[in-house]
């Protein structure tokens, strides 16, 4: 799955162009490179999103294409925040 849909998926980020312009400035990196919108992610992935006010970081654990709002946050694993 791509990074920018997973972002949306798993509703870390509310929107894909919110996470496309994410991924376009610079602030998304997997496992410490960082990345395109187009970038496949898979399970055991870690990935770091930086925001103004900080950054999360955090393991992916399953990938699925479409889930509901309660499944959402068992997609990933925060490790830093």
């Amino acid at each position: 799955m791509r990074i920018d849909k997973f972002l949306k998926v798993s509703r870390l980020l509310k929107r894909r162009t919110v996470a496309q312009q994410a991924c376009d400035g610079g602030r998304v990196s997997v496992n410490g490179r960082q990345v395109k919108p187009s970038h496949q992610i898979k399970e055991g992935d870690i990935v770091e999103i930086g925001f103004n006010s900080g950054s999360v970081k955090f393991k992916v654990l399953f990938i699925k294409e479409t889930v509901r709002k309660e499944e959402a946050e068992k997609m990933y694993e925060i490790i830093f925040e």
